[in-house]
């Protein structure tokens, strides 16, 4: 089976690929159909081209193993990336709505309905990104990769918002061409509020905030599988890029030797990364039964 961050950085390729040709798109349609919802789309498709290129930067550079500088390996670059797509997100916000009211209060002319057409097949193909860039940033446990599926959401909702404000002025007719500009500018309301739902998880991670219950269960579960151990007490845990640190306290017999803890600390790491991929680290602390 591929290894998490195989999967992320090919995943990557793709959406760098995918926003490459439909921001072209958008531009040459946005142009020539007279649509500034349709430019403004481009603009944020643009962003994302750049998005996609920092986040495989920050994959490839997380993916580097731990040194004698790092080690717990180069993970926490994976947040700091995401805080600067985040940082793409809001500037194309800004543009999008700034142009927005420009054009509201400028008279223009009507959009051509060929756009119509694209606009669905972009919508249709965004959010087929979507489901497959989230499906991976789920079985990676990327928050970057998150970031980027999020982005093509954000593309397909500006392209929905194009296609209702194109629709409009269309079946409104003359003194209804502002519609499509009202549109992108509630589509640069709802890129900000995506990137505040991109930007909370990644804080979380690099504050080390308690985010991890079903993993910390699947722990406790495997541990108690592993001859020697009576139980589990503490157990914290630590994400950096695509891995788990983890630490844990592991009950055993008091009689035993410290030897004999030993062994079973390092079966128990051994058995947890085996059972668990996504783990990282592993402390195991020896505790005494009482």
């Amino acid at each position: 089976m591929k290894n998490a961050e195989e999967i992320a950085i090919k995943t990557t390729y793709f959406s760098i690929i995918g926003n490459v040709i439909l921001a072209l798109i958008k531009w040459i349609v946005g142009y020539f159909g007279h649509s500034y919802a349709m430019i403004a789309d481009a603009i944020e498709s643009t962003t994302d081209i750049f998005a996609s290129i920092l986040v495989l930067m920050g994959l490839k550079y997380a993916s580097k193993p731990a040194d004698e500088d790092h080690p717990y390996g180069h993970g926490r670059v994976e947040p700091l990336i995401t805080f600067l797509i985040v940082g793409f997100l809001i500037t194309s916000a800004t543009i999008i709505a700034y142009e927005s009211i420009q054009y509201i209060r400028t008279p223009h002319e009507m959009p051509r309905s060929f756009t119509l057409w694209v606009l669905g097949a972009i919508i249709i193909w965004k959010e087929i990104s979507y489901r497959l860039v989230s499906k991976r940033s789920r079985e990676t446990s990327s928050s970057s990769l998150k970031a980027d599926a999020w982005h093509h959401r954000s593309d397909a909702l500006t392209s929905i918002a194009a296609f209702i404000g194109i629709s409009i002025a269309l079946l409104a007719g003359e003194g209804y061409e502002s519609a499509d500009d009202w549109a992108a500018l509630l589509a640069s309301g709802v890129i900000l509020y995506n990137s505040y739902l991109i930007f909370r998880p990644a804080l979380g991670e690099i504050m080390d905030e308690h985010r991890y219950d079903d993993l910390i269960d699947r722990i406790r579960k495997v541990s108690l599988q592993v001859e020697g151990v009576m139980g589990t007490e503490k157990c914290f845990i630590r994400k950096a890029g695509l891995k788990y640190h983890v630490d844990l306290h592991a009950i055993v017999d008091a009689s035993i030797s410290v030897k004999h803890g030993h062994d079973i600390s390092h079966r128990l790491k051994d058995i947890l990364r085996e059972k668990l991929p996504e783990l990282g680290q592993v402390l195991i602390h020896i505790e005494p039964d009482e």
